[in-house]
């Protein structure tokens, strides 16, 4: 009786099916076409980690101790001095590594103390983990179209009224899977009204160095036009999962408010979340590389030159897309429908649907196949 009881109140029963499942009989009805699937649903990366970091994850294999949770002093260094490259945030950025990004965003509302009573407010078309993090932290979960909404009461998915006090807002420019990005102007109007409202600014940007639009690049909450030099609440989640192909060595950081961050570390050093010494000397390489990342970046540039064109020859709308590593793509239909007769064609696509009752007339492609596999899917397009 007593298991039974526990078995009832596990956190897994609040949360939702989990969205990839569905995909199943798609993915089947793909990998029977007569050429065989290609995959161009999850953003997992397929090129070689690069040499540089190999070597010094190598070099590093033989330590037998702990990690430190907050890393040696060469990994918060090389954080600050990459993101002063890419945000021109000045030294005074406080920097905490993460066991990836995923894991940072399905914690980050339980570890700032977030619970019930409470809500955390994510865009309406986005990553799904936002949500779940909120659930893990038995907060509401609330989609908004635009942060501010999120401050006044919001018909919830479980139809109820949200009626918690706003605690954290997660922003994510450029978007997953939208790839919008975000104006100076913009982002400086959020933090301003997050700071009235007493608020946590959460910025997830993975992609920040993926912007394909030159007159329109990808801003950083932490950029001092943005910020005006002042970081209290406010954080910035960085990943080298597609910059430099390490999905598999889990390897992300927070940067930001010091204060926060200071908090956070005491916490997650509590709890055990230790990024490995390896991979923190292997992160360590990454971030002073930039060589390897424009090359990436590169390929992804070439890949979605073919593959937007293909869609497009064949009828799609792309929608945004100025950044990231997605094509948000729609037939003005019910996203199944294009899944359907994607994988018709071997050509397996994440239904936008998974993103958030908004995206249901969308389709979310990845950049994150090979050269060949996408030039096979422009082919079946054509």
């Amino acid at each position: 009786m007593a298991l039974r009881r526990l078995h009832s109140a596990s956190p897994a029963r609040r949360l939702p099916r989990f969205p990839w499942d569905r995909m199943a009989p798609y993915k089947e009805r793909a990998a029977a076409h007569a050429g065989g699937l290609v995959d161009l649903t999850v953003g997992a990366p397929v090129d070689e980690v690069p040499a540089v970091v190999r070597e010094a994850l190598a070099e590093a294999s033989a330590r037998p101790g702990y990690p430190t949770v907050a890393g040696p002093v060469a990994l918060r260094e090389a954080m600050r001095s990459w993101l002063h490259r890419h945000t021109g945030v000045g030294d005074d950025v406080a920097v905490l590594p993460t066991v990836g990004s995923k894991e940072l965003v399905a914690n980050l509302p339980s570890q700032l103390g977030i619970g019930s009573g409470e809500s955390v407010a994510y865009p309406e078309i986005a990553y799904p983990t936002y949500e779940i993090g909120a659930i893990l932290a038995k907060a509401d979960p609330v989609p908004v179209a635009d942060p501010r909404d999120a401050a006044r009461p919001v018909k919830l998915a479980s139809g109820r009224m949200s009626s918690g006090r706003l605690r954290l807002v997660w922003i994510n420019y450029p978007t997953n899977p939208t790839g919008e990005v975000a104006s100076v102007e913009h982002l400086r109007g959020l933090v301003r009204w997050a700071r009235e409202s007493g608020v946590v600014l959460a910025s997830d940007e993975c992609y920040l160095t993926l912007g394909w639009d030159e007159e329109h690049p990808p801003v950083s909450v932490l950029d001092p036009r943005v910020n005006d030099g002042d970081l209290t609440g406010l954080l910035a989640a960085h990943s080298l999962s597609k910059r430099s192909n390490l999905a598999g060595y889990r390897s992300a950081f927070l940067a930001g408010d010091p204060a926060l961050i200071a908090d956070l570390l005491e916490i997650r050093r509590h709890a055990g979340f230790m990024v490995p010494w390896p991979v923190q000397q292997a992160t360590i390489a990454a971030l002073h590389d930039e060589s390897h990342a424009i090359e990436q970046r590169a390929r992804y540039e070439a890949r979605r030159s073919v593959l937007r064109g293909a869609l497009e020859s064949a009828g799609f709308r792309i929608d945004h897309s100025t950044a990231g590593l997605y094509l948000w793509a729609t037939r003005d239909e019910d996203c199944w429908t294009t899944v359907e007769w994607l994988a018709d064609r071997g050509i397996l696509a994440a239904a936008g649907e998974f993103y958030g009752a908004k995206g249901n007339r969308h389709v979310r492609l990845s950049l994150t196949a090979t050269d060949e596999a996408v030039a096979d899917a422009a082919r079946r397009l054509q």
